[in-house]
């Protein structure tokens, strides 16, 4: 199952390849996929029904119980036949049903392989979360393929509308999922269906019930169920491929699927048949009756499948043998006759250019063979025998004639029986009503223009067809797969006969109820016109479309009122808010207590008298931050606080924070002083009196409140802290002595890995408001004149001036090689240091190998990769600051966007490749040898995933200066005089100008 799983979706990926050089003809290869997986399920027959089907687990991570867990039974064997098998022939079909001119065949074709690859997993996972990933893979999918047309408006707003409220059920089933698997205590679904009673009796039923609930709620929004039916209907705007696969043999079924595999355990809960028997008859009744008022012959179909949705809810959902029988057997046939008939919507469609029953007139007389494949799918629909709907519908009368006429029927037994009949009078109705409208001769009506249609376009619905009549007449197969199901409930209290799927019963109620609904039915579709304007006269009080847009509507207003109350654009009231519930909610918590403050405080540690000094520096910091009227001189004494705390961490004994806390405050100064450029240099307080006390208030009322928190917190530990364990775990199994590193990139490497893909983020973001357009090197090699003529002459762009000042100068040395620093030639005198150059010279080489010591040796000393990379970050803002954006081009020739990638790529591989060789993801692993010179090396490959952190790190540091350092110099430097000059004076003066600027520096080199 794996393996099938992995195959679909590197074919999905490789999918637009395909497209490139084979047109619409990929549609086949790809159609090779799911057909290959369905020959591979039929040889999987004998495995699965000798008993204990088929498991496949790989652990992931065991501690928070995830793991990849498939399992193939009846039930997902079943389903998989469906899902393999139409999907192969839908692709087959859009082979012909698209042009080659059409846009986007390449990312349509991959997202319906994909589509089939997560249903599949889907049917066959045997975990909960697992089963929900797949089950919002879907969900996605179905998103993207509903609005291929995209430069539709009514394709983007349905695939919206889809999205939306599928994903709003598959919220609820999260959370029922979560409690569920919680209250088991196992997430392994077959498991927890094993327990299912003593769940359901046990101190937990409370919460069980609630959770069947909320994943009912997932399946009833899935499956379209009333009251959300209305976006089944909508997604009509999607290809008919789509809507052939989706929403008739594939997606909608997920929620069936879930009422199916769920019913075994839980359909004795107290709110499930309530739910599933109110909502799918409502569904069953809405459908049809909507049915009937379509013009349009697809949605006809459309509100045909939700009805039959509503159909296949109340029959899966009975919790009962027969039922279960009678459920499996129409799913199976309502797939083959939907799907055929979607594609006969599609045929007509792109053979005529309508849908239309007031336009199409005539259609059989020009295609005889549609016509009789569309007859055979839609006469399986209305129940007509000897065909596959016959069959499964007799069945499923006779469990509801059972049900509700049977020793012990529920009083609303005989409602339900009732209401089945009149839902399958109506299916009958628009059974007809398709035929009639789609292909009959209607008078008055032109013969509607209908091309020839190759066999390769019929093939798909006609095989469909086919298959729906030897269903049909030898349903013995299709009992033989369903029987181990329907024996999962043999073993209730009133477990009854499951019986068989036959063509004939004899002569029974139910055949009795079938003459009736074909009488009933042929009769409403013979006075069609009066049942018309019967419906005219009914107004829609209720329409769910409506409803949902008026609920949309309102939610915006109420977004649109909140935000013009709350985002007022000022930062004061802000941090008011912020700060205010940080400070309210725990203090009243901590008030409510009453508790009494822990034993043993004390406010200076007696062993460590310097923590005052510390202590002390922290406060005066704080209180001149707060004092300050200049901007610099503010985040000056921010960074004392900064420094402090790392100091009071030295005297703590935790001197890889302290070296941490440092390097990170020293990157932040530089990092603020860089953007302060763009700011007035004058901190003005813009509030004042009133306003001033309420921000000293709130500060106040805060830090005294993490004050108490701290306290609290820090005195309510009742357990031993895993923590203690942490250098055992960080030796044994990390391999490391320095136990703060290796649980960054070991015990706890998921939690970094997570903060180094932040950090990617916040530089992308902060590089793409400030470039705008690219965050590249923006230094370029060409022909203009140095900085120091830069808004005076050549109208050559400032791209090509940057990188042509660099050479010249490099050119005028006075050193054969390249000189160092050869850069800080070009800044103007006025921002040259000489001292900073000298100091730049001396230690810059020295910081980047420290920095290198500091990522090797922080396996088991202070260090580690995120410190090595600030370290290495803060030698390239030392070489910026002494020689400009210039030299940092020279220092770093890489952009920090291939870093960040690069650092993250790295750092994800050291994850991954542990699967491919028999681990976990992120597992380490100890490697002792020998080496001349060396001697013994003990290496550990989590420090592969420490150099990804000190290469993003590095990534950061690079992007921050030249987002904030040279980026805004450009800046500054683009708002001298206008160019006026013309190019020949510049040129002229080029080579004089580098040679001045050269020779001025031989002394200070």
């Amino acid at each position: 199952m794996i393996t099938v799983l992995a195959i679909t979706f590197v074919a999905a990926t490789v999918a637009p390849l395909i497209f490139i050089k084979l047109g619409r003809n990929a549609f086949y290869a790809l159609a090779a996929v799911p057909a290959g997986a369905f020959i591979w399920l039929l040889f999987q027959y004998g495995t699965v029904y000798s008993g204990g089907g088929i498991e496949e687990v790989i652990p992931w991570i065991p501690s928070l119980k995830l793991e990849l867990a498939f399992r193939m039974d009846p039930l997902a064997w079943v389903m998989s036949l469906l899902i393999l098998g139409v999907g192969s022939l839908v692709l087959v079909y859009c082979a012909r049903y698209f042009k080659n001119k059409d846009a986007g065949l390449g990312g349509f074709g991959a997202q319906l392989l994909a589509f089939a690859g997560a249903m599949f997993g889907l049917v066959t996972s045997d975990d909960l979360l697992m089963l929900f990933i797949f089950w919002e893979l879907t969900t996605i999918l179905s998103y993207l393929l509903i609005g291929y047309a995209r430069t539709r408006l009514a394709a983007r707003r349905s695939a919206l509308q889809a999205l939306m409220v599928t994903t709003a059920g598959g919220l609820a089933m999260l959370v029922g999922l979560i409690i569920l698997g919680q209250a088991a205590g196992t997430y392994r679904i077959s498991a927890i269906l094993d327990q299912a009673g003593p769940l359901m009796a046990g101190p937990m039923q409370g919460a069980v019930a609630t959770a069947v609930v909320l994943i009912l709620a997932g399946a009833v929004t899935k499956s379209a169920l009333v009251p959300f039916h209305f976006w089944l209907p909508g997604a009509m705007a999607a290809p008919t491929p789509v809507s052939a696969y989706l929403h008739a043999a594939a997606m909608v079924k997920a929620g069936i699927y879930i009422v199916a595999r769920l019913a075994p355990g839980f359909s004795t809960s107290e709110f499930w048949l309530p739910v599933v028997l109110g909502l799918g008859l409502a569904t069953m009744l809405v459908g049809g009756y909507r049915a009937l008022r379509q013009a349009d012959i697809k949605l006809i179909l459309a509100y045909g499948t939700v009805s039959q949705l509503g159909f296949l809810t109340m029959v899966v959902g009975l919790g009962r043998p027969d039922a279960a029988l009678a459920g499996l057997g129409l799913l199976l046939a309502h797939g083959l006759f939907k799907a055929a008939l979607f594609l006969v919507v599609g045929i007509i469609d792109h053979q005529s250019g309508t849908r239309d029953i007031r336009k199409l007139s005539g259609v059989f007389r020009s295609s005889r063979a549609l016509g009789v494949v569309a007859a055979i799918a839609a006469a399986s629909m209305a129940g007509v025998p000897p065909l596959a709907g016959f069959v499964a519908k007799e069945s499923v009368f006779e469990a509801f004639v059972h049900y509700g006429t049977g020793d012990g029927a529920p009083a609303w037994g005989i409602l339900i029986l009732v209401g089945l009949v009149i839902g399958s009078i109506l299916t009958f109705a628009y059974s007809a009503r398709f035929m009639w409208g789609a292909f009959a001769v209607k008078p008055g009506v032109e013969p509607t223009p209908f091309k020839p249609i190759k066999p390769a376009f019929l093939a798909a619905p006609a095989i469909l067809s086919l298959l729906t009549i030897v269903y049909g007449l030898w349903p013995t197969p299709v009992d033989t797969w369903i029987q181990p199901y329907a024996a999962l409930f043999a073993a209730g209290p009133d477990a009854v006969d499951a019986g068989h799927l036959a063509l004939w019963h004899g002569v029974t109620p139910a055949l009795g109820l079938t003459a009736l609904t074909f009488a009933a039915g042929a009769a409403m579709f013979y006075w069609r016109n009066l049942v018309a304007r019967a419906q005219s006269l009914v107004p829609d009080w209720v329409d769910g479309d409506r409803a949902y847009q008026n609920t949309i509507g309102a939610l915006d207003d109420i977004a649109v009122w909140v935000t013009g109350r709350t985002q007022r654009g000022s930062l004061y009231f802000y941090l008011a808010v912020i700060l205010t519930v940080a400070f309210a909610v725990p203090m009243t918590a901590l008030i409510v207590a009453n508790k009494p403050l822990p034993d043993g405080m004390y406010f200076i540690d007696p062993n460590s008298p310097l923590q005052v000094v510390a202590g002390i520096g922290i406060v005066v910091g704080a209180l001149a931050a707060v004092r300050a009227n200049k901007r610099f001189l503010a985040v000056l004494m921010v960074s004392v606080t900064g420094y402090g705390i790392a100091l009071m961490f030295a005297l703590q004994g935790a001197p890889d924070l302290a070296l941490t806390q440092m390097l990170v405050e020293t990157i932040v100064l530089v990092a603020f002083v860089l953007a302060m450029r763009s700011l007035p240099a004058e901190l003005r307080d813009r509030t004042g009196g009133r306003l001033r006390v309420i921000r000293v208030i709130i500060g106040a009322a805060f830090g005294i409140t993490m004050i108490f928190v701290a306290i609290y917190a820090m005195g309510a530990r009742v357990a031993t802290p895993i923590s203690l364990d942490f250098p055992r775990l960080a030796y044994e199994g990390g391999g490391g002595l320095n136990v703060v590193n290796v649980t960054l990139v070991d015990i706890r490497a998921w939690d970094t890995f997570g903060e180094i893909s932040v950090l990617a983020i916040a530089a992308t973001g902060v590089a793409s408001l400030i470039f705008v357009r690219s965050r590249g090197d923006r230094i370029k090699t060409s022909e203009a004149v140095p900085e120091g003529s830069v808004g005076r002459r050549t109208g050559v762009d400032r791209d090509s001036r940057d990188g042509a000042t660099l050479a010249v100068a490099k050119k005028f040395t006075d050193v054969s090689r390249d000189a160092w620093l050869v850069a800080g030639r070009t800044l103007a005198p006025e921002r040259r240091s000489i001292i900073f150059e000298v100091v730049t010279r001396l230690i810059f080489h020295s910081m980047i190998v420290f920095s290198i010591y500091l990522l090797l040796a922080g396996h088991n000393l202070p260090g580690g990769g995120f410190a090595g990379g600030l370290t290495a970050g803060l030698a390239l803002t030392i070489r910026y600051l002494a020689g400009g954006r210039f030299e940092l081009s020279e220092a770093a020739t890489v952009s920090a966007g291939t870093l960040l990638g690069t650092g993250l790529a790295t750092a994800a591989a050291s994850g991954v490749v542990p699967l491919f060789l028999g681990g976990q993801v992120f597992q380490s692993a100890i490697i002792e040898f020998w080496l001349p010179v060396f001697g013994d090396v003990k290496f550990v490959t989590s420090t592969i995933f420490d150099i990804g952190v000190y290469v993003v790190v590095v990534g950061l540091a690079l992007d921050v200066l030249r987002s904030l350092g040279a980026e805004i110099d450009e800046h500054f430097e683009g708002k001298g005089a206008p160019l006026a000059e013309e190019d020949a004076a510049g040129h002229a003066d080029l080579a004089e100008e580098a040679a001045e600027s050269a020779a001025s520096g031989k002394g200070n080199a």
